[in-house]
């Protein structure tokens, strides 16, 4: 880990000058502050104040990167880490990065400054070099971050193929799917990847909608029902159950009673809300266990050997009739 006197070295002044510009006490040259917050930028230094009080003890503090609160099922499973977290001993901190690659930077800065044990971060955004420069331990659900951390997640490409396959049983073969992001990072493109295997073979015409994250409501509906009607489809695979239960209601306003629909994801909200809805079930509570475990393994045993891609299998539910 770097330390004060490595920074002091780099920016040609001494561990007191350091401590000075940190602590903002004294007076100090201007020109003196920016080479040491240059010095501490480039090793990537956090001034640790919290760890100089423990001596080295246990924060028992752990780090939780999302990239939404509000979203169904992030919002599910940061609630089940959380729990699961603190009958083991462990609070958290929970930073809300949403898309915003400099204030997930920020998260991890701060993080880092106030000596969590470890990070479990479910981070969308992808190049983040201070991943591999913290020297702590951190857990990644569902993106690569660096080649040194572990991920933990669910068979998205099987859950793809699953979806397809429903369909295709129920008499369907005009069928399309609606993903939020079909980046080769993204855990959407993996389930676009299972549709399109089995759609082609089973010799049919793949049809793929892109809908962004930021896409309004309004323009949703009508991509959706240009979608439906353009391609003259019987049937929709969408990568989430938001988008699902968005694709009945227009499917239902242009009278296709019969139009089959399986969304993705199956949180304990959606399934009270679209009790209707067939879906593929992330397994949740799993999911968060396995990423606590490897992250208390990481902690505790940081030599212990890890798989560096932990998939868990996924399954359909059937809506009710």
């Amino acid at each position: 880990m770097v330390k004060l006197t490595d920074v002091a070295k780099l920016a040609g002044v001494s561990p007191t000058t350091v401590s000075r510009v940190i602590n903002n006490y004294g007076y100090l040259s201007e020109k003196t502050i920016r080479k040491v917050h240059e010095a501490m930028e480039t090793l990537n230094y956090q001034p640790n104040n919290l760890a100089r009080s423990l001596q080295g003890k246990k924060t028992n503090l752990i780090g939780l990167i999302f990239p939404s609160v509000s979203d169904p099922f992030f919002g599910e499973l940061i609630e089940t880490i959380e729990r699961k977290l603190f009958e083991r001993g462990y609070k958290t901190i929970l930073c809300n990065a949403e898309h915003d690659s400099e204030k997930e930077r920020a998260y991890l800065k701060m993080l880092a400054a106030n000596q969590v044990d470890g990070i479990i971060a479910g981070s969308h955004n992808l190049g983040i070099v201070e991943y591999e420069n913290i020297d702590l331990p951190i857990i990644s659900f569902d993106r690569a971050l660096s080649p040194n951390i572990t991920i933990v997640s669910s068979d998205n490409f099987s859950g793809g193929k699953i979806a397809t396959n429903h369909l295709i049983m129920n008499g369907c073969q005009q069928i399309g799917m609606i993903s939020g992001s079909l980046s080769s990072s993204s855990p959407t493109n993996l389930r676009n990847q299972g549709y399109l295997e089995v759609i082609k073979d089973k010799g049919l015409t793949p049809h793929t909608l892109l809908l962004p994250r930021d896409t309004t409501h309004n323009l949703k509906i009508n991509k959706i029902k240009k979608f439906i009607l353009d391609e003259h489809l019987e049937a929709i695979f969408a990568s989430d159950d938001l988008t699902a239960d968005l694709v009945l209601k227009v499917a239902h306003s242009l009278n296709k009673p019969n139009f089959k629909v399986v969304g993705y994801d199956g949180t304990k909200l959606a399934q009270r809300i679209f009790p209707n809805l067939t879906t593929i079930i992330q397994p949740i509570d799993e999911i968060a266990e396995v990423l606590i475990d490897c992250l208390i393994t990481r902690i505790k045993q940081p030599d212990e050997f890890l798989d560096q891609n932990i998939i868990l299998p996924v399954q359909l539910l059937q809506g009710k009739e």
